[in-house]
């Protein structure tokens, strides 16, 4: 599998409302960390996920989170 573009080396930090969110894993999208459909003509796809309520979260820049889409601190290694 190909390697995604690292969009940036610290999260996104965000209060997001409740509801369904597609995470881009390609690194491509202009709308980071949002899909904008960068990906087509890879083998990448959006990752879908869903809040149930109002939060603050921290989403995964550099795509190499292992707890996708929230940061992870991988960053730190890169």
């Amino acid at each position: 599998m190909p390697e995604p573009v690292i969009a940036d080396t610290k999260p996104v930090v965000m209060e997001l409302e409740a509801g369904d969110y597609f995470w881009c894993t390609c690194g491509q999208s202009s709308n980071q960390p949002f899909c904008n459909g960068a990906h087509a003509g890879t083998e990448f796809t959006p990752m879908k996920f869903t809040l149930e309520e109002k939060k603050q979260v921290a989403l995964c820049a550099c795509k190499y989170t292992q707890n996708a889409p929230f940061c992870d601190g991988s960053h730190a290694k890169l």
